[in-house]
């Protein structure tokens, strides 16, 4: 179980760094787009990608 969340986290930190390598401009215009969200709004955004992932995850398993 540990094993499995270690991979889980070291593939979100691989996923995550692709848009700032390869494309770092578009990546600084949109996380500041995403500070200039108002809040509620990235909340829901953030609970949406949050079910999405839990959908993924279960139908893989």
């Amino acid at each position: 179980m540990v094993s499995e969340l270690a991979v889980a986290l070291g593939l979100v930190l691989v996923i995550e760094g692709i848009l700032p390598f390869a494309w770092p401009s578009g990546w600084r215009a949109a996380a500041r787009k995403a500070s200039e969200t108002a809040e509620p709004s990235l909340r829901i955004m953030g609970l949406s990608m949050m079910l999405i992932g839990t959908v993924v995850v279960s139908i893989a398993r």
